[in-house]
């Protein structure tokens, strides 16, 4: 054997294809769900066209909707897109076809229930809970404990309620199915409904949905198994979760191991790993890819296709996420409402990668003086 021969194989770069199930991204650039709290009655509006028209086009290999209710009851807000009824899933659908008319990127959706967090405005008017006169209505959790001050006490979520939320999550993945996305992911973090039975900080119920930490897995791995059912087998499915709550005594990078675990059993093909938004006023250290231990460590102890996130802008910085092996993708968010040719303008930095469409390509560097060659 020559020396060449024996050398360890180079770990793939942020540009390099990935494979997640049945899903070969071009690279490892996942556009992250994005609430853009515009929509009417939950139905998707032309906003949502021009977003994610910009974002299909932008160079990443994998683009998910933004978190959608699975009924009305778990927005965040009146602008929330929603996946409850015809008219939602055909406005969306109409969208996705669109989309696929000028892009081969795989396209998924994120299926959400907020619970306590709900009712609310919209962040540029405040965030703060509805009142009474705004339209607010009940909210829903794991125990009768609201989010913040200010914020409303919710209803603890009684065995026919969660069988409800259960039913609606099936249906919603069913709807998803039907509009032909390439992929769905379940939303069991940032202390939304999901996390709100996962975390002691949230649950304290004195039922078999309480307590012990396997006891408060059960609803959501109920949740995820109900969407798997219902979402056609061989298709790829996600959960973004919590690697911690950043409050001391609430939910740990242990607990995401363990839970993890369980939704590897219950059919989940990848993890996404975020953390925070467990209750209100807790800020985490926020530092370029503060988060990016916690999906190392899942990672590491899982060993199953993980997504990392958190204020990672720098294309050498997300470069070095994947080739280190501390994720296998990586989320953005933001820096892509900033400049949404990111990935282009980062492949061009790196030196390999997707190009402009070419109806773009007299932009390119090389074309045009002032081309801008990174982010």
């Amino acid at each position: 054997m020559t020396s060449s021969q024996s050398k360890t194989p180079a770990a793939p770069g942020l540009f390099e294809p990935g494979r997640i199930a049945g899903l070969q991204p071009a690279n490892r650039v996942v556009v992250a769900p994005m609430c853009q709290y515009s929509a009417k009655d939950g139905v998707v509006q032309p906003w949502h066209a021009q977003h994610l028209g910009a974002l299909a086009i932008s160079g990443a290999g994998l683009l998910t909707i933004e978190a959608t209710a699975v009924e009305s009851a778990g927005r965040i807000t009146h602008g929330c897109v929603g996946l409850w009824n015809d008219a939602q899933e055909q406005a969306l659908g109409r969208l996705v076809e669109q989309l696929r008319t000028f892009s081969q990127v795989p396209v998924g959706i994120q299926l959400a229930h907020a619970g306590r967090k709900g009712s609310a405005m919209r962040p540029w008017e405040s965030g703060r809970a509805l009142t009474a006169e705004e339209g607010a209505w009940q909210t829903f959790s794991s125990s009768e404990l609201p989010f913040g001050a200010g914020w409303h006490t919710p209803a603890a979520l009684d065995e026919a309620g969660m069988a409800r939320v259960e039913r609606a999550f099936a249906a919603a993945a069913r709807g998803v199915a039907r509009i032909g996305l390439d992929f769905l992911e379940i939303h069991c973090a940032h202390g939304y409904l999901l996390h709100q039975f996962l975390s002691p900080v949230c649950n304290q119920r004195g039922d078999g949905f309480g307590g012990s930490r396997e006891n408060r897995m059960r609803f959501p791995l109920a949740v995820v198994r109900a969407a798997r059912e219902a979402w056609p087998a061989g298709k790829t499915l996600g959960a973004r979760i919590n690697g911690t709550d950043w409050i001391d005594g609430g939910w740990s990078l242990d607990d995401a191991v363990a839970f993890g675990r369980l939704l590897l059993d219950a059919g989940v093909d990848y993890l996404s790993v975020s953390s925070g938004g467990t209750r209100a006023g807790v800020t985490p250290p926020l530092s370029p890819g503060y988060q990016v231990h916690l999906a190392e460590g899942v990672r590491k102890a899982l060993g199953c296709p993980v997504i990392a996130a958190g204020l990672i802008a720098e294309p050498a910085h997300a470069d070095s996420i994947v080739r280190g092996g501390q994720a296998d993708f990586v989320g953005l968010a933001r820096c892509l409402l900033d400049d949404p040719r990111w990935p282009i303008h980062a492949a061009a930095r790196l030196g390999a990668g997707p190009e402009l469409p070419p109806q773009y390509r007299l932009a390119a560097a090389g074309k045009w003086p002032l081309a801008k060659t990174c982010a």
